[in-house]
C-alpha cells in the first residue's frame, strides 16, 4: 500500500543544513541534515507512525493545496516549504520484519568445538542451510 502525505520542511539556515520536517495528517515531527536526508527521514517517521495499523486504519494525506505553512511548528524558524512524501508501507514493513532474531540451536559439543577451531560463523550457515531447504537460494 502506498501512501503520499504532505510534509512541511523548513530550512533553518544553519552551517549544518538542518531541515525541520512537520507532517501535519499524523502529528509528527523529524528533522534532517539537508533535504534529501530530511526526505528520508520524514518517510521513516511515517512508515514507523503507520507500521501497526490496518490498511484500512490508515488516514489518507490532506491534498498540498489544504496545508497551511503557517500551522507549522516552524514555521518562523526559516525558509518553509511544502511537499509531497510518498511511503511504500508494504516494503517499510517487509524491511522492519527482516531484521535479525535470535534462535538457539542445538549441536553436539564435538560439532561445536570443530566450527570454533574452523572460526566458522554458524549462524551463517545455519541461513544458508535454511535458505537452501526453503528453496530461496
Amino acid at each position: 500500500m502506498n501512501v503520499v502525505f504532505p510534509a512541511v520542511f523548513t530550512e533553518t539556515g544553519c552551517k549544518k543544513g538542518e531541515v525541520l520536517v512537520y507532517i501535519p495528517d499524523i502529528n509528527g515531527m523529524t528533522e534532517g541534515n539537508g533535504i534529501a536526508d530530511a526526505i528520508e527521514m520524514a518517510k521513516d517517521y511515517i512508515g514507523n507512525a503507520l507500521f501497526s495499523k490496518k490498511d484500512s486504519d490508515v488516514p489518507e494525506g490532506k491534498k498540498i493545496g489544504e496545508i497551511d505553512l503557517k500551522a507549522s511548528p516552524f514555521f518562523e524558524d526559516g525558509k518553509t516549504f511544502v511537499s509531497l512524501v510518498d511511503v511504500d508501507l508494504d516494503a517499510f514493513r517487509r524491511q522492519k520484519k527482516s531484521r535479525s532474531v535470535r534462535r538457539n540451536i542445538t549441536l553436539p559439543q564435538w560439532l561445536d568445538d570443530m566450527a570454533s577451531a574452523a572460526k566458522l560463523n554458524v549462524s551463517a550457515i545455519a541461513q544458508g542451510a535454511l535458505k537452501k531447504e526453503l528453496g530461496i537460494m
